[in-house]
Order: C-alpha cells, then structure tokens, then sequence
C-alpha cells in the first residue's frame, strides 16, 4: 500500500518519490497494460504513459479514494485511450490505402511473460477489440454500460464481445484439450 507521505512527497515532484512510487507500482500497472497489448513493448510504452499521467494529475485525486483504486483507473483509461485512438489511425489508413491492400487479416502474437501465461496465450487469440471488452468486463469487473460509454459502442454489442471472446477460448481450450490426447495415445 502506498502511503500518503509518498504520494505527498510525489506531490512535490521529487524524483526519489516518483521512483519509489513507480517501483510499487509496477507490478499491478504492467499486470493492466499486459492484458491489453500483446507486444510487451507497447505495454511497457502504455505503462509510462498511465504513470505520466498518474504523477501529472496527483492534484486531481479525491483523497476519500483509495490511491491504488485511483492509479489503477488511470492505467485503464490509458489504455483504451490509446486503444482508441489506435483504431482511428487503422482506419483512416484502410480508407487511405488501396483496396487490394488490406485483405482484413490479423496476424496474433503471443502475449510474452504474463503471471497466467496459458490464460494469456488463449486471450491472445481474441479479436482486439472483444479482447478489450473481456478485460473491462471480466477481469477488471466494469459493467456493460460503462464499457459501452468508454468505447463508444451499445451495452448489446459490449455483451456481444464478452461472448464472443469466451466463445474463442472455449474452442481454443478444446482444441487444446484434443491435441493434448493424441498425444499422449500415440
């Protein structure tokens, strides 16, 4: 837990703080932006970016809130902040290029040194965006009509994606579970 002192000292824009106050947060910022992104390198990017803002806006927590649920509320809003404006540059680029030049394919990446690696190697192979909405939903515990709000789609279509991405793991886990019997009768 980190302690007020800190976060005053933080406050004050010591640089000795600001460490400290980075390195207690580490584990739970990157833990966020690495069931986001799946290049470690993007959440490694996202994560300085969160904790930019996190000692920008000390000034603007309400001290009634826990500072953990606070920076961690930064961290997400970050994310999907970048993640939105990610999907705009997408897609001005496909109304940019040529037609025979976007084929609509994805090429998916393994989600490298997670904690729950084999959760994390199913989740990569959800689409970004129900992948996205899974997080918010399921493991961050945002209801629908938030999600909807932050990502500019319906509650319905927040529901759509939430099924969606447990559909995929399902028949990635069964795939999985099949290969893994051959295996072991051959």
């Amino acid at each position: 837990m980190v302690s007020e002192a800190l976060i005053a000292r933080c406050a004050k824009q010591e640089s000795r703080a600001q460490y400290e106050l980075y390195r207690a947060l580490y584990g739970m910022m990157m833990g966020i932006c690495s069931r986001y992104e799946r290049d470690r390198q993007e959440a490694t990017a996202r994560m300085n970016q969160g904790f930019l803002k996190i000692l920008t806006n000390l000034d603007q927590r309400r001290p009634e809130v826990p500072f953990e649920a606070w920076a961690r509320r930064v961290m997400i809003n970050t994310v999907i902040d970048a993640f939105r404006q990610e999907k705009e540059r997408k897609a001005r680029e496909v109304m940019d290029a040529p037609p025979e030049q976007h084929d609509g394919s994805e090429l998916n990446a393994f989600l490298a040194q997670m904690e729950a690696e084999a959760f994390a190697v199913l989740l990569s192979r959800v689409p970004p965006m129900s992948r996205n909405v899974f997080n918010l939903f399921a493991i961050d515990g945002y209801p629908h009509q938030e999600i909807a709000g932050m990502l500019g789609i319906s509650e319905g279509t927040s529901k759509w994606h939430v099924a969606n991405a447990r559909s995929i793991m399902q028949k990635a886990l069964t795939a999985l579970s099949k290969n893994d019997k051959r295996t072991v009768t051959s």
